[in-house]
């Protein structure tokens, strides 16, 4: 075996190993919303660093979303969807984020 491969199995194995002790977190979180244009602006809201995936369904207004705890928290996820405008699981989102919401997103009943 020559040097070049057994470096390149070296490094594999590391970054195989370095990547397997990374947990990633799922969560599920209620997000209030209407449609197409809802889902896409709650699961943009969460492309922050360390979210790996997210995925609405407005079907059930479930959010299921997979990240690493160590370098995000569920907390920042939650504030960074409450700041474009869409309500999560008992935390309302300010009024002047909601309001910029267009109508048809407009989910609160008056």
């Amino acid at each position: 075996m020559t040097k070049s491969w057994l470096l390149f199995i070296i490094i594999n194995c590391i970054t195989s190993l370095y990547l397997f002790s990374q947990k990633i977190k799922t969560d599920t979180l209620k997000v209030s919303g209407n449609c197409g244009m809802c889902k896409t602006r709650i699961e943009r809201a969460t492309f922050i660093k360390g979210v790996v995936k997210a995925d609405w369904r407005l079907e059930s207004e479930l959010l299921i979303i997979q990240y690493k705890p160590h370098k995000v928290t569920q907390s920042q996820i939650l504030e960074a969807i409450l700041g474009v405008g869409h309500d999560v699981e008992g935390h309302k989102a300010e009024d002047s984020a909601y309001e910029r919401l267009p109508s048809c997103c407009r989910y609160r009943e008056d």
